[in-house]
């Protein structure tokens, strides 16, 4: 059961086995609940960010957007995915990201896929956003048990 948790969050963030134990021995040293960081540290990755505010449909889409360099963190490019944001971070996409159809539709219809989450503001137009503060358990809605995953590693 906690080794089937473990690989359902590997698999939802797309993550490798690797990158997921440096992200538990990460959240294992800083302050707080164990869990709960692991999902903040996921949740604050450069391209889960660009997928919750609905410039992609995906997190694949995502990603490829990050890593073919589309995507601007405080007018700074950045294309490695695994990137954390912090808060108050200002996420935009490239100037000829701006008129690409299937980004538009992907922001167009990000109200149809749940919004965008409380931790995140979207400035549609500018397709821009902004991390208004780093999400909390309460803000990922995923059914996600993180007691599993801490259990597994404390063995």
């Amino acid at each position: 059961m906690q080794l089937r948790e473990k690989q359902k969050v590997k698999r939802i963030y797309r993550v490798l086995e690797n990158q997921f134990a440096n992200y538990f021995a990460k959240a294992d040293r800083m302050k707080g609940i164990t869990g709960e960081t692991l999902l903040t540290l996921l949740e604050s990755r450069l391209d889960n960010v660009v997928f919750r505010l609905g410039f992609a449909t995906s997190r694949d889409l995502a990603r490829q957007i990050v890593t073919h360099g589309h995507v601007l963190i405080n007018d700074r490019k950045v294309d490695i995915a695994s990137a954390q944001v912090k808060q108050g971070d200002v996420v935009a996409l490239r100037d000829s990201m701006k008129k690409n159809p299937q980004v538009l539709d992907s922001v167009g219809s990000i109200g149809g896929r749940g919004g965008v989450p409380a931790w995140l503001t979207l400035d549609a137009d500018a397709l821009k956003g902004t991390v208004v503060s780093m999400p909390r358990r309460e803000d990922i809605q995923m059914p996600i048990d993180e007691q599993l995953i801490v259990e597994l590693y404390s063995k």
